[in-house]
């Protein structure tokens, strides 16, 4: 964004989502109860994003007959189509990056995202996700005696010791571990979650490269204790590992989860068998009754489909959909040309929109003809917004 700002004379404006960091519609009480958290929806952050926008051209010089592109990546991403959708007479385009549009009940199939994550791990070294797989069982194994526990909690460098009852969450802790390294597997050093070393999964792997066939379950999970710290302590500055953080939490993570609970409900699953995690359906019934308990609602898993059109979106126009080949979230993104103008932009070896990021010397030939291809686009828009402006 910031390169090409530049090269098109463009003014950057970020705009902060309600609910999350300062922009808090009732301050301390925002998260209180239901009742405040009532205003937290996508439309209404589209609708505060159009009055911004509104507001800025009749205020700042220069900018009234200025033509305005949405970017974003991730959610953000999801929210950059939707304005373009909903306020075309205020976005000419949008380029929507890693937007899992699609990941909603009955549009694509839910075990899609699990498996992405477990072909990442595939790739980058033998065996690699064949003894994940296996690390489950390993776990039930040797958690099974107060001595397996101890051992497991010393090996980890757990900043608390294991219980019995902590294992499902130790398991999801795991599970969420190898999930965000495949979001964030980039070609050079970054610290998007966490500080992390270039090509990142590679080198979680060459902790992972045993023999199942004669590996001990002390031998295996030895391995995946020193591939997690890849990711939570590749500084080495990190005296014990949290089961209760992930690096996802400075995400605004109880906002996200109430969005999930209402509107953005986005089925996940997995089989144990096209991916390396333990099987769990995906069960809406549960998944609400969660909802209900923490936030006092529940999810409406059809209404996504009703307010941003689902699979049905071929009468809009000017969104660029871009979706790296490495990134769980493509499982629900728009992968193929829809039109000539709802196009996409595919990058077989990106993560979590890589697209967004400044170039580097490490950067795949795969993105960098990909952000050429998007202010390619960027231009055409600006162009046809241009002459279609009525003089005055």
């Amino acid at each position: 964004m910031w390169d090409v700002a530049e090269e098109l004379g463009a003014m950057l404006v970020f705009a902060e989502h309600r609910y999350y960091g300062e922009s808090l519609p009732f301050g301390q009480d925002s998260y209180s109860d239901a009742k405040h958290l009532n205003y937290l929806t996508s439309e209404q952050a589209l609708a505060d994003f159009s009055v911004l926008i509104r507001e800025l051209k009749r205020t700042v010089l220069g900018a009234q007959k200025s033509p305005v592109i949405a970017i974003g990546g991730s959610y953000g991403g999801m929210l950059s189509a939707w304005l373009r959708m909903k306020y075309p007479n205020v976005v000419v385009g949008a380029l929507a990056a890693s937007a899992p549009i699609w990941q909603f009940p009955d549009m694509v199939p839910c075990g899609d995202f699990y498996k992405i994550v477990t072909q990442d791990f595939a790739r980058s070294g033998l065996n690699c996700d064949v003894n994940i797989r296996r690390s489950w069982k390993a776990i039930d194994n040797i958690t099974a005696t107060d001595d397996g526990l101890q051992w497991l909690s010393g090996e980890f460098s757990l900043c608390s010791p294991l219980k019995k009852t902590d294992l499902d969450g130790f398991k999801a802790w795991l599970q969420e571990t190898w999930v965000n390294l495949a979001m964030v597997d980039y070609p050079y050093e970054a610290n998007f979650l966490q500080p992390l070393p270039r090509w990142p999964i590679q080198v979680v792997c060459k902790h992972l490269g045993f023999d199942p066939s004669v590996v001990s379950d002390y031998q295996l999970l030895g391995g995946i204790s020193e591939a997690a710290r890849v990711y939570y302590n590749y500084t080495g500055n990190c005296p014990c590992l949290n089961t209760s953080s992930t690096a996802t939490g400075n995400l605004g993570f109880i906002g996200w989860y109430y969005q999930a609970c209402t509107e953005m409900v986005m089925p996940l699953c997995t089989d144990g068998v096209q991916d390396m995690f333990e099987p769990q359906d995906w069960n809406f019934q549960a998944f609400s009754d969660e909802c209900h308990s923490l936030f006092g609602v529940r999810p409406r898993p059809d209404w996504a489909d009703t307010v941003y059109g689902g699979l049905d979106i071929a009468s809009h126009s000017n969104i660029i959909f871009s979706n790296g080949g490495l990134d769980p979230w493509s499982s629900g993104g728009v992968t193929r040309n829809i039109s000539d103008s709802l196009v996409a932009i595919v990058i077989p070896d990106g993560a979590h929109h890589l697209d967004l990021r400044y170039n580097n010397e490490y950067d795949p030939h795969t993105v960098l003809s990909a952000r050429v291809l998007e202010v390619k686009y960027f231009k055409l828009w600006i162009t046809q917004a241009r002459k279609l402006q009525i003089p005055g």
